[in-house]
Order: structure tokens, then sequence, then C-alpha cells
């Protein structure tokens, strides 16, 4: 068998040489599979590729989430900070919580893994590239066995960016996002703008120093203060009898307060008829308001007319003063007059009473009495004529006068206007009979035309 095998490839080697094309194919073929081990040994080891034969610790860790988890793609576990395997797989618990398993080289960390370890998994690039950060616990928890799973409360999942923002609502999400913008849009010059902004803050802080300096002041007081009301608690606590008393008085207080529920009750009961009645009160001060703007709308009219008014009652009132001042003189001479006459003037007042049903009665008479009064003129002055014994020139004579006039014979079948009877206006009868006697019949008297006779001539 090893005599033929020679034997075989040297006839292959003469057919690959003496054949033609067949040795440049062959030549290609060995280039290829060359490169493809060289790229695939390269992968495999950035890949970091664990040999079938190396010795490793399985551990399944639970999570709550696994987000960005992909096993088989070289995710590593490290211990502080040291790599010391990979994520082999990855899947769900019969309570719906993930599970990742967890290969660790005991070539590189041969001690085992404890009950009380804890694993963490953060990101490491912005792509959420997610690697196990694992504490590996130590004594006196258990040992875990192969393949055995770290409870949930023993690791702690990332936080992503899209996680919080996911339980926020529509409106929140996007007023987000309209500030982040903002904040691009403000940030895109903060190469000119950051440098004065940080000159102004330098301004502010050394302006606000004297006031940080006040607050330390103020921390010194505070802490002076706590300390002296410890050593006050400190004395109050000593003081068994007063502590026992303040108990029983807040007791007592409390027990009031409980003996007084129902009535608290009734009260917090009748609370919504007054938030009614208040609502209705509330409504009404609306509709007087809404009544007294077009009152104030008159008011603010008046008041642009009022400061004219103002001034010509200001005219009236110098005026007023000017007179006052020329009257002063008079009213102080009349001042002796009404003081002569203050006692008549009271006993005038004592009269009035009595005089006002005279007066009252002699109102018709009166009335009555003026159509009368020319002829009563007449009737004087021609009687004084005719009686009197004196003459213009003061002789006593004894004379008689006789007069004639117009209307004092009268033309048949002609009238004469000015003999005409002038009507005399009657007035009505007093309300009430007086001790005068009843006066109805005075106005019903006709004017006759002695009074026009006696005055024709």
């Amino acid at each position: 068998m090893s005599a033929e095998n020679p034997g075989r490839i040297r006839r292959a080697v003469h057919f690959v040489r003496t054949e033609p094309g067949l040795l440049r194919n062959v030549i290609a073929v060995a280039v290829v599979v060359a490169l493809g081990l060289g790229i695939g040994g390269t992968v495999l080891a950035n890949q970091r590729f664990t040999p079938p034969w190396e010795s490793q610790t399985q551990v399944w860790a639970t999570f709550a989430e696994a987000a960005s988890v992909a096993p088989g793609l070289g995710q590593s576990v490290q211990i502080n900070g040291v790599q010391v395997g990979q994520i082999a797989d990855a899947k769900i618990d019969n309570k719906g919580r993930a599970l990742v398993l967890m290969s660790i080289n005991q070539s590189t960390y041969d001690r085992p893994i404890y009950q009380n370890a804890t694993v963490v998994m953060r990101p490491t690039t912005p792509l959420n590239t997610m690697y196990i950060e694992l504490d590996p616990g130590g004594p006196p928890a258990p040992e875990v066995p192969a393949y055995g799973v770290l409870p949930l409360g023993n690791s702690q999942s990332p936080v992503e960016i899209d996680q919080p923002l996911s339980h926020l609502d529509e409106n929140t999400r996007e007023a987000t996002r309209a500030l982040l913008s903002q904040a691009d849009v403000s940030l895109a010059r903060a190469g000119q703008d950051l440098p004065g902004g940080v000159s102004a803050v330098d301004d502010f802080t050394r302006q606000i120093q004297p006031v940080v300096a006040q607050l330390d002041t103020r921390r010194d007081k505070i802490r002076q203060l706590i300390t002296a009301v410890g050593q006050l608690s400190q004395a109050v606590g000593g003081n068994d009898a007063r502590l026992t008393n303040l108990a029983n008085s807040l007791q007592t207080t409390l027990k009031a307060v409980s003996d007084q529920s129902d009535a608290l009750r009734d009260s917090f009961n009748q609370l919504p008829g007054v938030t009614d009645k208040l609502k209705a009160s509330t409504g009404a001060v609306q509709g007087l308001s809404d009544q007294l703007d077009p009152t104030l709308d008159d008011i603010k009219a008046a008041s642009d007319d009022l400061p004219d008014a103002l001034g010509k009652l200001s005219d009236t009132v110098d005026t007023a003063s000017t007179t006052v001042d020329k009257l002063a003189p008079v009213a102080q001479k009349l001042r002796p007059t009404a003081a002569d006459l203050r006692p008549f003037v009271d006993d005038v007042n004592r009269t009035l009473p009595e005089l006002k049903p005279i007066v009252r009665d002699l109102d018709p008479i009166t009335g009555n009495l003026i159509p009368y009064l020319p002829d009563l003129t007449a009737f004087v002055y021609q009687t004084r004529s005719v009686t009197d014994l004196g003459d213009g020139d003061g002789r006593n004579s004894l004379r008689a006068l006789l007069q004639f006039g117009a209307c004092s014979v009268p033309v048949p079948g002609q009238v004469n206007p000015l003999c005409a009877e002038t009507p005399v206006p009657t007035y009505p009868a007093p309300p009430k009979q007086g001790h005068w006697g009843d006066t109805s019949s005075w106005g019903d008297k006709p004017a006759t035309s002695s009074s026009t006779n006696s005055h024709g001539g």
C-alpha cells in the first residue's frame, strides 16, 4: 500500500506537468486556498475564536432585558477590565426573562464562580455593542456548578436612550426633539459665543462672592442653631415630668378632636352647598360688574367734562367770595337790628300756628275783594272830595262836585263800546266753612259800571 502511494504521486505530478494548462490551474487553486486559510485565521483571531480543545466554564446569567446581545460574534466577558471569555448563547426562560450563557476560558481565569457573583451588561460603542462585566464573588457563598444560573437580582441591564423616551407621550417627545434641535442651533456658534459667556460667568462669580460669604456665615449660624436646638432637646428629654404632661395634653387634645369628628363631618358635608352658593354669588357679582361697566363709562365721560365745570364753579366761587366780602359790612350793621328783632320773631313763631286757620279762611275773601278795589278807591276819593270843606288853596268853602261822562246819558239806538260792562272773575268757595260765615255768594256778585262811570270824567 505504501509502495503504491509514491507511485501514484509521481504519476499525478507527471500528469500535471505534461498536461497543458493544468499546472497553472493547480498553482492558482493553491494560492486561493492559502489566501482563504490566512483570511479565515485572521477573522477567527479577531472574533476571539476559541479552539474546541480549550477548557471552558459555562455559567448562565439572568437579565430583565438583553438588548443588542449577539452570541457567536465575539462579545466579551470581562473581569476587572480583562477579557476572560465571551457570550456563547442567549435564550428566554419560562418567565419571559433573558438568559445569557457566559463561556469563561479556564486558561485565563481558572477560579470558580460563586453564587453571590454579579454581572453588569455595558455598551462598548454608541451602537450598543455589549459586553458583560463579571464580579465572580467569593466565599462563604457556594460555587456555581457548570451551566448553573445566576438569579435576576445578581444582574443589571443597561439603560438605553430610547427606553426613557418610550415612556413619554407624543407631545413630550416632540418637545424633547424641538429642545434638542434648538440646542443644536444654540451650540452651532459655541466657539464664538462661549468665551463671552464664560467671561460673563466669571464676572457673575466675582459679583456673587459677597453673597456666598454671607451664605457661609449663615451656615455657621445655622450650625450653631442646630447645636443649641440639640442641647435644648437633650435638656427637654431629661425632664420626664414635662414630657409626660406634654403627652397627656396631646392625648387630651386628640380625644377632643375625635369627639368632634361628627360635627366636623357635618361641616364638611355642608361645604358643597356653601360652594354652590359661593358660585351663585360669584355669578351675581359678575352680572353686577357687567352692569357697572356702562356706569363707569358714563363716569369716565363725565370726568372729561368735570374740569370745565370745576373751572366755571371756581369763577362762581370767586364772584361769590367778592360778594360776601362786600356784604360783610352790611351784615355787621344788621346784626344789632337782628338782635332786637329776635324776641319779636319768637313771638311771631308762637303766633303762626294760630294764624294759619285765619289766613286759610281769608284767601277766598281776599280773592272776592280784589275786583271791588277800583270801585272802593273811586268811592273813597269821591266821598272825600265831596265832604271836604277845604279846596286846593287851603281856603275853607262848602262846595259840591258833579261829574258826567260819555256813559252817563245813554243815546237811544247806539252802543258805546266804552260803556260795555267788564266781566268780573269769580272765585270758588272756600274748602270749608270758617268762623267768618258762609262766603260762597261773594264771588257771584256782578260788577257794575259805577267805577267806570266815576272814572270816566
